[in-house]
């Protein structure tokens, strides 16, 4: 895994720490497997959006905590300038760049997703959390599987969904597909 993921998982486990839980308690208070759980804190497997976002809300700790051990300090308004939001790329395909990530006490995750191109052959990934989530394609085309309905969203399309439904991207026509991503 990369060394984001790795880092990721060196603050899980600070937070963890720091509420003085085992990691039987904290797995089992996130209804994580403990098995699962284990190989986040170790960086051996990446945390979805899902996951990360569960925690954060369970334990009252932003999500740019985690990701990217930044601490939200403004309240009236944040400003990021292009291509200047915190970056993670937290698996090979996927890179986030958080564009509300200095905002305290935020309704919405919002992201700048950027998802490489793969193999056909390969299986695109699900994750489901809780709320609502909105994409807007802003680059390339891609496919957006929810609960089984295949949709193809071109360059300027948009969909808002219940994100507790399987879901999961993949860029299509062997390019680069770049999007917002608003998690509510």
């Amino acid at each position: 895994m990369s060394d984001e993921i790795r880092q990721i998982g060196q603050r899980l486990a600070g937070l963890r720490e720091a509420l003085d839980l085992s990691a039987e308690d904290f797995a089992s208070s996130c209804n994580i497997p403990l098995e699962e759980y284990k190989k986040y804190e170790s960086g051996e497997k990446d945390l979805t959006i899902s996951v990360l976002k569960g925690i954060s809300t369970k334990y009252n700790v932003d999500v740019s905590v985690l990701m990217f051990a930044d601490e939200p300090r403004m309240s009236s308004y944040f400003l990021t300038r292009k291509g200047k939001g915190l970056a993670v790329k937290r698996v090979e395909d996927y890179q986030y760049q958080t564009l509300a990530g200095g905002f305290n006490n935020r309704k919405a995750e919002v992201f700048e997703v950027t998802v490489e191109p793969k193999n056909d052959a390969v299986e695109v990934h699900h994750s489901s959390h809780a709320g609502q989530e909105f994409n807007l394609v802003l680059e390339g085309r891609m496919m957006l599987e929810i609960n089984g309905k295949q949709l193809i969203l071109e360059t300027g399309d948009s969909v808002y969904f219940d994100s507790s439904l399987p879901h999961g991207m993949k860029a299509l026509d062997g390019t680069t597909v770049r999007f917002i991503a608003v998690v509510l």
